[in-house]
């Protein structure tokens, strides 16, 4: 079964939108396999972020990242991870269909409320950064 990583960001988290955005995943037929909070440090942001750590966004992204408790969990399901990111919605809010996530709630590109795995390959490593084989259920 196919996973994904899915972050509930800082400022989702402010807002009180972490139930939202998990009911919108579960409603879509995706099932949470693992869950936690937890407030990043500087080293496991830098590393998740580490793709990205040549642009000029970079060290903005790592202190936003850091700036308040986030949600993780892993959503399993067919093709869950095409499946999250067509519920969560472009990158950018501003370009984001009504009824996604970051179209409904994310407030610009940098506070965009929630992170979903961009592949399956990127999803085992993602998932490997927060939780252990033994915290991930199937059922």
């Amino acid at each position: 079964m196919e996973k994904s990583l899915v972050l509930i960001k800082p400022d989702a988290m402010q807002r009180g939108l972490a139930g939202a955005i998990i009911a919108r995943l579960e409603q879509s037929g995706l099932k949470m396999a693992a869950i936690r909070m937890l407030h990043l440090d500087k080293a496991l942001a830098q590393e998740h972020y580490s793709v990205h750590k040549d642009k000029p966004f970079f060290d903005d992204l790592v202190n936003y990242i850091t700036s308040a408790p986030i949600i993780a969990a892993v959503f399993q399901g067919e093709k869950v991870v095409e499946v999250s990111r067509k519920i969560m919605g472009a990158t950018d809010p501003a370009k984001a269909e009504a009824g996604t996530i970051r179209g409904d709630f994310g407030l610009d590109i940098g506070r965009n409320s929630v992170h979903g795995s961009d592949s399956a390959e990127t999803a085992e490593e993602e998932i490997g950064r927060f939780f252990s084989e033994d915290e991930i259920y199937t059922y």
